[in-house]
């Protein structure tokens, strides 16, 4: 992994991806709401649906600056953003949330000691964010002996993969491509690869 350190652009890009994705997270829990009052008596599965969504700013991190624990950094200051200025209903134990589906997260990447950041990665990592989400489920509220426990797993490690994992690496190369993330490790590794297309004008 290179040893090069994080630039100060770099530190800011992640701020702000912090802060956007606490924004984007409470919008998630509006979309929750209404979700749960579609499925009707399903209802009560719709935050297993979305919950990637709330995952997606860990993978996205590393993938832009690859340095090891800024996914759980990002992660842990949106869910400080929600908590703080957006009135969380979770409330402090978001904090806890944000730090375990962070490191659940992230430790895709980890495995690959953060050389690798290919598809299969990013589909590792959104699985492995949605196991740990459910894991703490299953600590918080007793999932495992309830009886839609096989749903909720199915439904957060699926959840994890598409809106966490796959959603990261689409959003991560449609930032790139505008050139936006020139002076990440992100663009640097796209301009290091020929078959990568030039930034759009």
């Amino acid at each position: 992994m290179n040893r090069r350190r994080i630039s100060l652009s770099e530190l800011v890009l992640l701020a702000v991806l912090a802060v956007v994705s606490g924004f984007v997270y409470w919008a998630l829990v509006q979309a929750w709401i209404a979700l749960q009052i579609a499925m009707g008596p399903f209802g009560d599965l719709a935050q297993n649906v979305l919950i990637g969504g709330w995952m997606v700013a860990a993978p996205l991190a590393l993938y832009i600056v690859r340095r090891p624990g800024a996914g759980i950094v990002v992660e842990l200051v949106a869910a400080l953003v929600e908590v703080a200025f957006l009135a969380s209903p979770v409330g402090p134990m978001l904090l806890v949330v944000g730090l375990v589906q962070g490191a659940g997260a992230e430790l895709g990447f980890a495995l690959t000691r953060y050389r690798r950041y290919d598809w299969s990665v990013f589909v590792l990592s959104g699985a492995l964010a949605g196991l740990a989400s459910t894991v703490l489920g299953m600590v918080r509220f007793g999932w495992l002996t309830q009886d839609w426990f096989a749903w909720r797993l199915g439904l957060q490690v699926a959840s994890g993969i598409l809106l966490c994992g796959i959603a990261a690496k689409v959003i991560g190369d449609a930032l790139a491509r505008t050139g936006v993330l020139d002076n990440t490790a992100l663009g640097r590794a796209r301009r290091q690869d020929p078959a990568t297309p030039a930034p759009v004008p």
